[in-house]
C-alpha cells in the first residue's frame, strides 16, 4: 500500500512541475523573451499546453473573467496541493494504521 500511495504523490508531483513550467513557458512567450519561431520551443509549448489545457479547462469556465490574468494555474497548484495533503495526513495513516 505504501507504493500506492508513494505513486500517487509522484503524479501530483509531476503535475505541479507541468503546471509550474507551463505559467513560466507562457510568461517567457507573452513577454517574447523566448523565441516562437524555432522549432524546439514551439514543440514544447505544444506539449505544455496539450498536457495542462485539460486541467485548465474547468476551472476556466467557472473562474470570472480577470481581464487578461489567468489565474487556472494558481488554482490547480491549490488542489494539487491539497490532494497532497489529504494523501499524506488522512490516506495514508488510515491506509497504514494496524
Amino acid at each position: 500500500m505504501i507504493a500506492v500511495i508513494n505513486t500517487l504523490l509522484f503524479i501530483i508531483s509531476i503535475a505541479w512541475f507541468l503546471v509550474i513550467a507551463s505559467a513560466i513557458f507562457s510568461w517567457l512567450y507573452a513577454f517574447n523573451v523566448i523565441n516562437a519561431n524555432n522549432q524546439v520551443i514551439a514543440t514544447i509549448g505544444r506539449s505544455l499546453y496539450q498536457l495542462t489545457e485539460p486541467i485548465y479547462r474547468p476551472i476556466r469556465r467557472v473562474l470570472p473573467n480577470f481581464g487578461g490574468v489567468d489565474l487556472s494555474p494558481l488554482v490547480v497548484l491549490v488542489i494539487l496541493f491539497f490532494l497532497e495533503q489529504v494523501i499524506r495526513s488522512v490516506l495514508a495513516p488510515a491506509l497504514l494504521a494496524p
